[in-house]
Parts: structure tokens; sequence; C-alpha cells
């Protein structure tokens, strides 16, 4: 898997229910948040968290997302702070993994795809 940590793409940490259920309590908190900070933030208005991936040791987790505005990470990069402290009030745990953010690959990936699907579509009308 292009772009996603080597945890993830061959069964390591993810495959843990601790895990999983803290990357699932990781997506929920940031995902509120993020649209909290939406009303105050033009860039990070249609900022959707897809995907918390948390690696095994807990301290580092990559908090993937879709925009569609380009500057949305920069917005949450700048706010990391504020949002990793939020993490560990609401979460409760030992400690709080640091936050990175990334482009979703995946929805990068569509998108790539559903244009090529239209520029066939727009070939074949031509014909």
């Amino acid at each position: 898997m292009a772009g996603r940590p080597r945890d993830r793409a061959y069964g390591g940490a993810a495959d843990y229910p601790r895990t999983r259920r803290i990357n699932q309590l990781l997506r929920q908190v940031l995902a509120e948040e993020i649209e909290r900070l939406a009303d105050a933030d033009e860039r990070l208005r249609m900022a959707t968290v897809t995907e918390v991936n948390t690696l095994s040791d807990l301290r580092n987790a990559t908090v993937y997302f879709s925009s569609l505005s380009d500057e949305a990470l920069a917005a949450l990069e700048q706010r990391r702070p504020a949002l990793q402290a939020l993490v560990g009030r609401q979460a409760r745990m030992k400690r709080t993994p640091k936050l990175h953010f990334a482009v979703d690959p995946g929805v990068t990936e569509g998108a790539k795809i559903d244009e090529a699907l239209r520029r066939l579509a727009d070939a074949s009308d031509e014909d």
C-alpha cells in the first residue's frame, strides 16, 4: 500500500483489539473537533477524517483525511498541539500519541481513476 505505514499494510498494530479501539476513539474525537474548528477556520471546511493508524508502541498516530481544500494539511499541522491536547483530555490514555496528518492516498487515487474514466467517456462521446 503506497503511502501508508508498514504496520498497517502488513497486519501490524491494527490487528490488536486495543489498538483498533484507540484508532476508533482518536478518529471520533478528531473528527468532532475538526468539525467544530471548521466554523472558525475556512481551510478545514469539508475536511473529513477517513482513518487513524496508531503504531504498536502507541507513541505515534497518523491521521488520514480527505478535503477539498489544498490548505487543510497546513491548517491541521498548525492546530496539531491543540488537537493532541484535546485527545489527551478525552482519551484518558497514559501516553497520548503524537499526531501526524496525511492526505488519504485512497481518496487521491480514487480521484485520479475518476478523472481517467471521465476522459475515456468524453473520448467515446466524441467518436
